[in-house]
């Protein structure tokens, strides 16, 4: 290849990098001198767009990447350390500040509720010690219900016709086989169902059956509710503010948005707490379990009282109607998961 033709490849590759990234020959300090924003094109006339809010002067070093990464996780750690303290000791005043607007130095609640659901989740996970109760067959698989013991039977059978013709040993073969024949006794005498449990009879066929998937395995129910209220758990939001608004019916004062931003602030607490409490118990200190109790009742009546203005009256009579109401949404927040996992 001649030194012209070197030279032509060069500047074709230059022009073809000019195209893909037009900013490519950045001044050697990293930082951008626009007076157009980069974003939507707007005419700069400060360190940020008028527009659309971004900043006028973007930078593209390395180190600029990691200083807006550090600045991104102690401003929201910074943000954090202003909001849990007022959580935990002033929730009143923490949500009619953000309600009325003050809201810079406060992890939005939506935000903080979404962090406190990982969180929670994330301790149950590392502190459950239980294990799933299964019929685990010799090799390896595991069985639900009469249906899979049966075909599990049907197998053994075959197995075993195939290792007498081989002359084989069928010692392991007729252990598991006269294992399952109990356990498919056991099951053919309760319609199927786990032993020791009753049939079901609501009058609802659909919850009849439901009932029976949980109680025929319940640990197995369990994490099922657990993974799909990870998912769902966003729902105890609009699950509880209707109940919120009934504590101050056609009240022009205080809007849904008011009442929603109270009940995901009460939300991050209590998610907050239950974590206190797994963590607790799985070192060893049950008896702060007593916070579940003793906790939630103090920590409503002070909240309701700072967002709301109400008189300590009227404030501990809603905490009372509060604490029902609250117990009605799980209800119906662990039903819908209920359901959900028996599908």
């Amino acid at each position: 290849m001649s030194g012209a033709e070197v030279a032509g490849d060069l500047v074709d590759a230059a022009l073809m990098a000019r195209a893909v990234e037009p900013h490519a020959d950045l001044p050697a300090d990293g930082h951008t001198h626009e007076t157009a924003c980069l974003n939507c094109g707007a005419a700069l006339t400060g360190a940020f767009c008028a527009q659309c809010g971004q900043a006028a002067h973007v930078h593209r070093t390395l180190a600029a990447f990691f200083h807006d990464l550090l600045h991104g996780v102690f401003h929201f750690e910074g943000r954090v350390w202003h909001t849990l303290p007022m959580l935990a000791l002033r929730p009143g005043q923490l949500t009619r500040r953000y309600i009325d607007g003050q809201r810079a130095r406060f992890v939005s609640p939506l935000a903080l509720f979404l962090f406190c659901v990982f969180l929670m989740f994330a301790a149950i996970q590392q502190t459950d010690t239980s294990k799933h109760v299964t019929l685990t067959t010799t090799d390896g698989k595991t069985l639900h219900g009469l249906p899979a013991v049966t075909a599990r039977l049907g197998q053994l059978d075959a197995q075993r016709r195939t290792e007498l013709a081989q002359h084989e040993d069928t010692d392991e073969t007729d252990a598991e086989i006269a294992a399952l024949r109990k356990t498919e006794a056991v099951l053919k005498s309760n319609g199927g169902r786990e032993a020791g449990l009753p049939q079901t009879t609501t009058g609802l066929s659909f919850l009849d059956e439901m009932i029976d998937k949980v109680r025929g395995n319940p640990e197995l129910a369990i994490y099922k509710v657990q993974m799909h209220a990870y998912k769902y758990s966003w729902l105890l939001i609009p699950i509880s503010v209707p109940f919120v608004w009934l504590l101050f019916p056609f009240n022009r004062r205080f809007p849904v948005y008011d009442h929603t931003v109270f009940v995901t602030y009460s939300l991050c607490f209590m998610t907050l707490l239950s974590v206190v409490v797994i963590v607790a118990g799985a070192v060893g200190l049950d008896w702060l379990g007593g916070l579940m109790l003793l906790v939630p009742p103090l920590h409503m009546y002070r909240q309701l009282r700072g967002t709301y203005g109400c008189s300590r009256g009227g404030a501990l009579m809603r905490t009372m109607a509060l604490l029902v109401f609250a117990a009605i949404a799980l209800l119906i927040f662990a039903g819908l998961m209920v359901a959900e996992s028996a599908d």
